[in-house]
């Protein structure tokens, strides 16, 4: 029996554990579902960026690559968006994208894609569109191979309609090992600067979680008695904010994250984009007397960093090699961060993000993976709900909205726990509708959305910026309750203090598990501040 494309390609999703897959299909990917597999799984996203945040979620649950449909070169375009946080975030992604038949390739056929390798660069790590139908599987499972190699993230491969038809070899996957550690005397010198320095620093970046290294972050920090900060808009959390040495999460404005920093004098950035900027001013990078060093596995960020010194490494070898350089230290600890008072009702009864995210965290268990979307209120959110889960936190660390919402569907679904997902009424509408994948799946996913009635973030921003008004961001007159139940998902609603309690007891501490979908509409107070205070 004469072993086709689509057998190949079948028992190689099997080997690699990609037997959920996630996508919107059109005609140019009939023929992959010829004889679908019996245990395998189809999460239909109704957008294709929904579709490939969705598998990003899954992603980052199971630890391992998700697969992705997209149609052609329409829903490629549909789902750059999606592509480029995954790209930005290190979130390993295969993306497989109809392609029109070979025989019609040289007619510009309708929904044929013009230079496709081309299409989602330079947002993916790899893209190609194999020569002949027989080399499909064996590229399928290089780009496998690539995406989940440090610096992990979404690689891209076209394949014509007509190649799943055709004869190939069977392909079996094989290791690939990608830990690796910087120079061992690079260490050693490091080691040396810190246990010679006064008061230093780590600032954890979203890769200290992709790699999860946590454990020994905490234990360098410790070790050291380092002050521990986030770096500028992280996608992860990576360092317990519930620990006394935590002090916060560093502003995305090279002024203010300067004076940060600047009571250090070794800063050990550790799996950072340093320094990710969303505002232009005239600061300086890092004050005078502030070195700095940069563990990443990326040689790009080290290429491109225009001060201190970086070391190409993963981090967990790094990690555990210094640990065994630096001498503990009888430096005094840092300070512990302050934390904000609890907030009362206030006397209208309206609810403002902080009494909801106060009321939030007393009912929110603590083996609760949180994933938030709502730029207005990340601060704050941070502020009164400390993450100390490993993995326990997740958001866009790169910007394209519509990212939170099905990222949480995704999550649930990898391991089938419930995820609490907390959005801005804005962020919800980029991808309302996979609410109706949540309900189809019934993912224990509570979405709570906080309507302020626009995007408020952008309003802060134009504030910060001496523009008043800025058109376009005011949002009115949405009903979340009923785009939810149109969509299968059940939800509530709450504008007052007197039934906050209610509501979110209804959707947070009522639904376990095995419990579907529930979002949890909220009316809340505009914020009035400027966006990242000086």
């Amino acid at each position: 029996m004469t072993t086709t494309v689509l057998d190949a390609v079948t028992h190689l999703l099997r080997e690699t554990g990609m037997t959920t897959v996630f996508g919107n299909p059109g005609s140019t990917e009939l023929r992959m579902f010829r004889n679908w597999p019996d245990d395998f799984t189809y999460v239909l996203g109704l957008q294709e960026s929904s579709a490939l945040a969705m598998a990003a979620g899954h992603a980052l649950g199971t630890q391992r690559a998700a697969f992705v449909t997209l149609h052609s070169a329409g829903g490629v375009g549909h789902a750059l968006g999606a592509v480029f946080n995954a790209y930005r975030d290190r979130v390993p992604l295969v993306i497989v994208a109809g392609q029109q038949a070979r025989s019609l390739l040289q007619l510009r056929p309708f929904l044929g894609a013009d230079e496709p390798e081309q299409f989602p660069r330079p947002y993916v790590k790899a893209a190609r569109q194999p020569q002949r139908a027989a080399d499909v599987p064996a590229a399928l499972a290089e780009m496998h191979r690539i995406a989940m190699t440090h610096p992990r993230g979404p690689v891209f491969l076209s394949v014509p309609e007509d190649d799943w038809d055709q004869p190939a070899e069977p392909v079996q996957p094989r290791a690939v090992h990608g830990g690796f550690t910087a120079d061992p005397d690079a260490l050693t010198a490091l080691a040396a600067r810190l246990n010679t320095c006064g008061r230093p620093a780590l600032v954890i970046g979203p890769g200290v979680d992709d790699e999860a290294a946590l454990p020994q972050a905490v234990a360098l920090a410790e070790r050291i008695r380092a002050a521990v900060w986030f770096s500028p808009l992280s996608g992860r959390s990576g360092f317990p904010e519930t620990h006394p040495y935590f002090q916060g999460i560093l502003p995305p404005v090279a002024g203010p994250l300067a004076a940060c920093l600047e009571p250090y004098d070794v800063v050990v950035a550790l799996g950072a984009p340093v320094f990710t900027y969303h505002v232009a001013d005239d600061g300086p990078l890092l004050a005078p007397g502030t070195e700095l060093f940069h563990l990443d596995c990326d040689p790009t960020q080290a290429a491109w960093l225009p001060t201190g010194t970086s070391l190409i490494t993963t981090l967990r070898p790094a990690l555990a090699q210094l640990a065994t350089l630096v001498g503990p230290s009888d430096r005094n600890p840092p300070p512990t961060r302050r934390q904000p008072a609890p907030v009362n009702a206030s006397a209208n009864n309206a609810l403002t993000p902080e009494l909801v995210l106060d009321q939030l965290h007393q009912r929110l268990p603590h083996n609760r993976v949180l994933v938030e979307e709502a730029p207005s209120h990340r601060d704050v959110l941070h502020a009164r709900i400390p993450i100390s889960l490993p993995g326990g936190f997740l958001t866009t660390g790169s910007g394209a909205l519509g990212w939170g919402l099905p990222l949480a569907i995704g999550r649930a679904l990898a391991d089938r726990q419930r995820v609490v997902c907390v959005l801005g009424d804005g962020s919800a509408l980029y991808s309302i509708q996979a609410l109706w994948t949540a309900a189809q799946h019934q993912a224990p996913v509570t979405f709570i959305v906080l309507d302020n009635n626009g995007y408020q973030a952008v309003s802060a921003l134009g504030r910060r910026l001496g523009i008043t008004p800025v058109p376009g961001t005011d949002i009115h007159g949405v009903n979340f309750t009923a785009l939810a139940t149109s969509f299968g998902c059940p939800a509530s609603y709450a504008d007052h203090s007197h039934n906050l309690g209610t509501a979110l007891d209804h959707a947070i501490t009522s639904l376990g598990d095995d419990d579907g979908p529930h979002l949890l509409h909220l009316r809340v107070t505009d914020t009035a501040g400027l966006l990242y205070e000086p």
